[in-house]
């Protein structure tokens, strides 16, 4: 069976044997159950010789320094450079999805960009990077990779951040996370409906892990909601969701509109207003969120950060250029003293804008 399933044989962990000869994964809540040879819907978790495998493992389909602004994370390092890498498949479906040519690839040939744990973390560091990004597709399905890698990377001092859905079980959320120090999430709705239509998911897990993340890590995470035009971008929907966020995980939570363009399987609805996202960022901010961007626009208000206190700018955005810092070096609004929930250093970084691929074989 072993030439069944191409790509490498890593050991999977989180899966258990069933009474019927399959063996069920229990990384994510599909609980996949899968014969030998047959691979999950993620497509990289697979069942060989009746173990549990992955065949990314140390496979990517490239590595690129991002502005960290870009996951989005606007309360995390501001203004440094994040070496990001993702690899393929994904354990959602999304009709929307804007990355669909990595997290829909069906084709091992897709991974171009081989590396190990230590090499990812040595490049990271050669190339100024303070943390590593794992994104362009959904790490809580390359699990082991994407821990090994973290690993790595704070034995040489460099900070670790997940792009991810937060669908994932709780054993396996809890030692993911554990390895993890920043996450950006993507709530992508905030009904059953469309999770279930749109997805292929449950509204209910991503919840569950963001719940989990606020009051039982120390993980610092931003939230992401990609507002599609007539599907997730109601105000009543944006008003729950907004409620919801600050009754269950304070006011502190950054929280991101995103504008949809027409990408994957919905290609047949426009772009999203800008007057849609400056609509979502009022009720939200109305609510209570302290934190509250626009992203995916040029909207240079929207991206910026105030202070909850006295309405100062803090950190001037203009797309991922800072152009204004008044934060004191502990953090604090240097007009009226008030603390700015994240993770920041006495100065900013000065990365930009700039994308710079990386061919980490080379």
């Amino acid at each position: 069976m072993e030439n069944a399933i191409q790509g490498s044989h890593f050991p999977g962990r989180y899966w258990h044997r069933l009474d019927d000869g399959r063996i069920q994964c229990d990384v994510c809540p599909r609980l996949c159950k899968l014969h030998d040879g047959q691979r999950g819907l993620c497509f990289v978790r697979a069942c060989a010789d009746g173990q549990m495998v992955l065949t990314t493992y140390g496979r990517s389909s490239g590595f690129c320094v991002d502005p960290i602004e870009k996951k989005p994370l606007n309360h995390f390092l501001p203004g440094t450079p994040i070496l990001s890498f993702g690899t393929a498949g994904c354990n959602l479906t999304c009709k929307f999805c804007q990355n669909w040519d990595i997290s829909k690839a069906r084709e091992i040939d897709r991974l171009n960009d081989a590396a190990d744990p230590d090499t990812i973390a040595r490049a990271a560091v050669q190339l100024g990077c303070r943390s590593v990004a794992f994104t362009y597709n959904d790490p809580v399905i390359f699990l082991e990779y994407a821990i090994d890698v973290a690993k790595a990377c704070h034995a040489r001092g460099l900070k670790t951040v997940a792009v991810t859905a937060g669908y994932i079980m709780p054993e396996a959320r809890a030692e993911f996370y554990r390895h993890m120090d920043a996450a950006n999430v993507d709530l992508k709705a905030f009904t059953e409906e469309f999770y279930h239509t749109l997805c292929g998911g449950h509204l209910e897990p991503v919840k569950e892990t963001l719940v989990y993340l606020k009051h039982q890590t120390k993980v610092w995470f931003e939230i992401t909601t990609l507002l599609i035009p007539g599907q997730n971008d109601a105000p009543e929907e944006i008003d729950a969701l907004s409620r919801w966020m600050v009754a269950a995980l304070g006011p502190d939570v950054p929280l991101h509109f995103s504008a949809f363009h027409p990408d994957w399987k919905m290609t047949d609805l426009p772009n999203t207003p800008s007057a849609t996202l400056t609509r979502a960022r009022d009720i939200a901010i109305r609510n209570g969120l302290r934190y509250v961007y626009t992203g995916n626009v040029h909207d240079p208000a929207g991206g910026s950060t105030y202070c909850s206190g006295c309405g100062a700018l803090l950190i001037g955005r203009d797309w991922y250029e800072l152009s204004t810092w008044t934060l004191t070096p502990e953090g604090r609004c240097k007009a009226c003293g008030t603390p700015v929930a994240g993770v920041f250093e006495a100065k900013p970084g000065t990365w930009g804008r700039k994308r710079q691929p990386v061919r980490l074989a080379r």
